[in-house]
């Protein structure tokens, strides 16, 4: 790696280099959006548990703040799985429509099916 030159990637992209492994075993890189949900997951949980283990003024119910901390890492894991699909799936569709439009371009212009050329005839005879 050069000087100054750091390698950036976008959320949901594989970055090259270190592999994050869930339980040792489980390559999250290879699995668009699970790295952040994971992250972000294991975060909400001890938002949640401490949450409610400091809402009771530190009080003896260990075990509901554990279920509560749990819950909160299965909400959030989740929450942020089904928000990430979604705009990469949306991203795809964007790319795949912007690929088809490029295609088309390049095959139809200058010949007599461009849409281009019959609205530019049509406007220079009126």
């Amino acid at each position: 790696m050069e000087w100054g030159r750091e390698r950036f990637h976008c959320p949901g992209e594989p970055a090259k280099g270190k592999l994050f492994k869930l339980l040792g075993i489980f390559g999250v890189e290879n699995f668009p959006c699970a790295r952040d949900s994971i992250l972000y997951g294991s975060l909400g949980s001890v938002v949640a548990g401490f949450g409610h283990f400091f809402k009771l003024l530190l009080t003896s119910r260990i075990r509901r703040s554990c279920d509560v901390g749990v819950g909160g890492f299965i909400l959030v894991t989740l929450g942020c799985w089904f928000h990430c699909r979604y705009n990469y799936a949306k991203q795809r569709i964007q790319e795949r429509i912007a690929r088809e439009g490029m295609k088309n371009k390049i095959l139809y212009e200058n010949t007599h099916l461009d849409p281009e050329r019959k609205q530019s005839k049509s406007n220079s005879s009126n």
